[in-house]
């Protein structure tokens, strides 16, 4: 690590010093979405059974929204933790993708570089570098996925932790109507993905597989439902696409 902060600050007295700039503020405005879901994270953990230190921990080592807030659910349902491990998987899957889209254009990094990176890599993350690599090409590329990508994580990070403190304050969290939030939480992640076919059909799904399977041990029904509806949501857009 000593040795990758040396070779970052040698590069980053040039145009890497830019380019971090340029990452941390293309990450900024993101912060108007992000903070909200942080916040609701952070009251909501405690609700779901974990501690306050769980909650900060998770989001500070595991930092991936909407798989943590899909665990918190879990947790809070009774769920194993075998199945919380492998939901979290599934829904982080997509991680892969965008990995395999930005690895080419990063080059050859050290190892060093990918691990811290790789940390890093999130939806929000994605979205400003792939931005920037249609505007300004491949230059100085990793310092300014590492500004982006530092600025999204202090943001959720600080949003955890001040959505703790607020839940602090209140005794008892459902008083203030604060058992919807979660739900209401992914109900504003899911409406804005549904503008395709695919992303429909994947609703309908899984709400007729949660049905059909609901009561199997261990919270299975969950995950069982998300593999079904992932599946047919893919076989639809697959279908659309060679049509």
């Amino acid at each position: 690590m000593e040795t990758m902060a040396n070779s970052a600050n040698t590069q980053l007295t040039g145009g890497g010093a830019c380019e971090f700039r340029r990452g941390v503020r293309a990450a900024l405005p993101l912060w108007l979405g992000i903070t909200p879901y942080g916040l609701a994270f952070g009251l909501l953990g405690p609700a779901a059974g974990l501690s306050g230190q769980a909650t900060l921990a998770m989001s500070l080592l595991v930092f991936a929204g909407s798989a943590q807030l899909i665990a918190l659910g879990l947790v809070g349902a009774g769920a194993s933790p075998l199945l919380v491990v492998l939901t979290v998987l599934v829904v982080n899957l997509r991680h892969l993708l965008y990995a395999a889209s930005l690895a080419p254009r990063l080059g050859k990094l050290p190892q060093r570089w990918k691990l811290a990176i790789s940390f890093l890599l999130t939806d929000e993350t994605y979205a400003v570098v792939i931005d920037r690599l249609e505007r300004a090409g491949n230059g100085a590329l990793r310092y300014f996925y590492l500004g982006a990508g530092l600025a999204i994580y202090v943001d959720w990070a600080a949003s955890t932790a001040v959505g703790l403190a607020i839940g602090g304050l209140v005794p008892d969290p459902t008083v203030l109507g604060l058992d919807f939030a979660l739900p209401a939480t992914f109900i504003g992640l899911l409406a804005p993905q549904l503008r395709t076919r695919g992303a429909w059909v994947t609703l309908a799904v899984a709400a007729l597989a949660t049905l059909v399977l609901a009561g199997l041990p261990g919270r299975l029904d969950v995950f069982a439902a998300i593999i079904v509806a992932a599946t047919a949501g893919w076989g639809v857009d697959t279908w659309l696409t060679r049509s």
